[in-house]
């Protein structure tokens, strides 16, 4: 199977991509692709850098080159195809196909993505806040608290916060400056690497603690589910459940990836 052909069969420029759990069992559901290439290796051409399949460019299924600015990113995406078996298996390779996704869907949709973005501010799962147990209330706010802060400061304007689920409308100047920072987020790599990091965690307000380094990728993830490590260490955790977290973060690993390099 050549290059082109196996990616136009697991994506479609102008759709959305599969969420980790469907595309994990479509793989399963499917059978893979024979490997058809020996070496995938990272290119420098014309400025960019192109992900090439035995000394050949990669397409995206919208034909694109497999091509960006960020050496980082493209040898990531290599090591991705080079780790494949004798089977490829587009279930392990989240980074391939969210730069697919970027090149062939964020390029031409900036600004939807960014106005997005803003509006995820508006519910961000940090500002809703339990009533109980003591403990858990207690985490929340020695671990969200210091995150929120530096957003704050970061954005100058401030975040509301409410216990349960009622609705808490932020304050205008609060998106207003939310819109502000997002304007200055490169696309279209890293701007689709921090919509997915911000729809992985439930919250703007992490995506941005990336992007301006004042949290490390382990530090958002463990704030981004606290909630569900609080449940897990009262209840447990069944295996379906650990597999699905597990596709997620490695999902999450790729889409800071690129918020950080892209």
């Amino acid at each position: 199977m050549s290059t082109d052909a196996f990616l136009q069969r697991f994506g479609a420029p102008g759709t959305p991509q599969p969420d980790p759990v469907a595309a994990a069992q479509s793989a399963m559901r499917n059978a893979l692709p024979k490997r058809f290439y020996e070496t995938a290796s990272v290119l420098e051409r014309d400025g960019l850098f192109h992900v090439a399949l035995d000394g050949r460019t990669a397409l995206t299924p919208a034909r694109n080159p497999l091509a960006i600015t960020s050496r980082p990113v493209a040898e990531a995406l290599a090591a991705e195809w080079q780790a494949q078996g004798e089977r490829i298996d587009p279930a392990v390779m989240p980074l391939t196909r969210l730069v697919n996704s970027a090149l062939d869907g964020v390029s031409d949709q900036h600004e939807a993505v960014r106005a997005e973005i803003v509006r995820y501010a508006g519910s961000d799962a940090l500002c809703y806040r339990a009533s109980e147990p003591d403990n858990l209330v207690e985490r929340q706010h020695s671990v969200w608290g210091p995150i929120i802060a530096d957003a704050e400061a970061a954005l100058g304007a401030r975040f509301t916060l409410a216990e349960g689920v009622m609705f808490a409308k932020q304050p205008a100047e609060l998106l207003a400056a939310v819109a502000r920072r997002v304007a200055h987020l490169a696309a279209p790599l890293a701007l689709a690497g921090a919509h997915n990091v911000m729809t992985l965690s439930g919250s703007t307000i992490l995506m941005l603690a990336l992007a301006d380094a004042r949290l490390d990728e382990e530090q958002a993830w463990t704030a981004a589910h606290l909630d569900e490590d609080y449940q897990i260490e009262i209840w447990g955790q069944d295996e379906e459940a650990a597999e699905r977290r597990t596709i997620r973060r490695q999902e999450f690993a790729a889409a800071v990836l690129l918020l950080q390099h892209g």
